[in-house]
């Protein structure tokens, strides 16, 4: 499977560096965009350097290469994640203003109806961002709120992110056993 994963600078890289890390494990092949913001976090938020980070995929964009391929919906991809999303990139999806090379990818999907999944972890929401995540919603994208479950009975913080990367796979169709479902 070929994806765009993006990352920006919303708190919760670490849900991002998860997915990054378990479609290592699956063998997908990785298409990365930090937001500059997201590199700051990277760094705020994590034991890990940017360069590692980086290291996890199988290309690397920067965020205003607008030459780059993903730029283009000619170029073949199975979907692309956005985790976690910013109230503005939600806000730049819903109005189609791609002035960035995640903005742009991420329009690439909405067009061309591949599966587009946005994870936003604010909190709480404004009026203007759910009406922007609505738009995004009947557009084709996929609302992927950062809310991990707890019926699983979580014992570390590693646990929930699992079950956010898990419910990720799942959207994009990928088997995981990263989480306890329900009923089992």
């Amino acid at each position: 499977m070929k994806l765009i994963v993006a990352i920006c600078g919303a708190s919760g890289v670490n849900y991002g560096i998860d997915v990054l890390k378990a479609l290592n494990e699956v063998g997908g092949e990785t298409h990365l965009v930090l937001s500059e913001w997201a590199e700051k976090l990277i760094e705020e938020e994590t034991d890990q350097s940017i360069e590692s980070v980086k290291k996890l995929a199988s290309k690397v964009y920067g965020y205003r290469e607008m030459g780059a391929a993903i730029s283009s919906s000619s170029f073949l991809v199975d979907g692309m994640i956005i985790c976690p999303a910013t109230v503005k990139t939600v806000s730049e999806l819903a109005q189609a203003h791609s002035g960035n090379l995640i903005s742009r990818a991420a329009d690439n999907m909405l067009k061309t109806r591949k599966p587009l999944i946005v994870c936003i972890r604010e909190t709480p929401l404004s009026g203007p961002c759910l009406e922007n995540l609505a738009k995004i919603a009947q557009y084709g994208g996929i609302i992927m709120p950062l809310s991990p479950g707890f019926y699983h009975k979580p014992k570390s913080i590693k646990e929930l992110e699992a079950f956010i990367t898990g419910k990720a796979l799942d959207l994009l169709g990928i088997k995981n056993e990263k989480f306890k479902r329900w009923g089992k």
